[in-house]
């Protein structure tokens, strides 16, 4: 069976599916993720109605464990899908700079332009990378892809990109970029079956997760987003505090003498969710809490998703539609409710009864704004982006 491998590597992580190589838009095969890579690594997998809970060796080097992680995936996959034979591979790759626009093929000159971009995205660039390298190593042979989460946000103008700074820093590079990009290309596409004549109309997509931006969307294109330069920009997020007066870093170096790195630490790792709550970042227990921290962390993060889709549609001209995706978008009843609460200026109207189900479409009767929820399917688009560049 020829197939296409869809890999998504993060620091402790290894997301994967396995898709037909020659059936277009047909879902995985096979999909699933590796956790507690470097610890005590655990795959749990899902094959059709059929589970898998295994858990990995411990890995004897640190340094060699995602290698080892996917050496033992292969093995595994072949083992479990009867005559598998690989014949390219698809990779996440978070941030493409102004010169990937579109998915590209992996040779050793595209990866090194790819290690350049580092520090614009140091929490994921560094680990897609390494999977990439690693499946190398495996099968040298193999075909690789990389798509990128900054393309989809290319169709976007001059007056969205670029930042009020000098010319020449511009011109370097120093513009936004926005991410997210793979998960809004699969939402655009299932738009026309969500919202019927309102597809190519006014749409902001919430992409609420562990990372979290909007995007708006008009004729399904991306026209404005949250995250700019890094993924840092924007929404409050787990552990991220999104937008942030430049201010306060000044502040920090000056009078708390805190270098880069403990910045670095402070902005990825302690801020958002977990930093204000003092809890967790994690959304579903500060809903379960009774912690006025927590209490006061979720009305932050709908009060932020609401403040910038305001913002997004003085960039759209208007709303007709709000869709909701991700984790947080997809599984969170209460936040989409308080997120839909804060917008009824727009005309927007929630049914409760619909928002509790998850849609897919969720808005009342006398909504003058449709309300959806789409679970996203990241994977799927790079398998399609895929299979697509090696035919041409």
């Amino acid at each position: 069976m020829k197939a296409l491998l869809v890999l998504n590597a993060g620091s402790s992580s290894l997301k994967f599916g396995v898709f037909a190589a020659d059936r277009a838009d047909a879902p995985a095969l096979l999909s699933g993720q590796i956790d507690a890579i470097g610890v005590k690594p655990r795959l749990r997998a899902s094959k059709g109605d059929e589970r898998f809970d295994e858990a990995l060796p411990t890995p004897e080097n640190a340094e060699h464990a995602h290698e080892d992680a996917l050496t033992w995936l292969l093995d595994w996959l072949r083992e479990h899908l009867a005559a598998l034979e690989l014949v390219a591979a698809g990779h996440r790759v978070v941030h493409g700079g102004t010169h990937f626009s579109a998915p590209v093929r992996i040779d050793e000159t595209v990866l090194e332009e790819l290690e350049a971009l580092v520090p614009l995205a140091p929490l994921h660039q560094p680990h897609n990378l390494r999977g990439i390298r690693a499946l190398a190593a495996q099968l040298p042979e193999l075909p690789q892809v990389a798509c990128f989460d900054t393309a989809f946000h290319h169709t976007q103008d001059t007056r969205a990109a670029t930042f009020a700074l000098p010319r020449a820093l511009t011109e370097e590079g120093v513009r936004r970029y926005g991410f997210h990009g793979l998960s809004y290309e699969y939402v655009a596409a299932q738009l026309p079956a969500l919202l019927d004549e309102r597809a190519d109309g006014r749409v902001v997509v919430a992409h609420l997760g562990a990372g979290a931006s909007l995007c708006a969307v008009r004729g399904r294109e991306s026209v404005a987003t949250t995250m700019g330069f890094t993924a840092l920009d924007g929404l409050m997020m787990a552990t991220r505090p999104g937008s942030l007066d430049p201010g306060v870093l000044l502040y920090l170096m000056e009078h708390k003498r805190m270098d880069a790195a403990a910045i670095t630490r402070l902005l990825y790792h302690e801020s958002g969710l977990a930093g204000v709550s003092g809890i967790s970042p994690d959304m579903r227990v500060l809903l379960d809490s009774d912690a006025r921290a927590a209490a006061e962390a979720v009305e932050l993060y709908c009060y932020r998703v609401a403040r910038e889709t305001g913002s997004l549609m003085a960039a759209l001209g208007g709303l007709d539609a709000i869709v909701f995706t991700a984790g947080v978008g997809e599984h969170s009843a209460p936040v989409r409710e308080r997120v839909c609460e804060l917008l009824t200026w727009t005309g927007l109207r929630l049914d409760a009864a619909r928002n509790v189900t998850h849609g897919p479409r969720i808005e009342a009767d006398d909504s003058a704004v449709a309300v959806g929820v789409v679970p996203t399917d990241e994977e799927s688009v790079i398998a399609r982006a895929t299979r697509e560049l090696l035919q041409s």
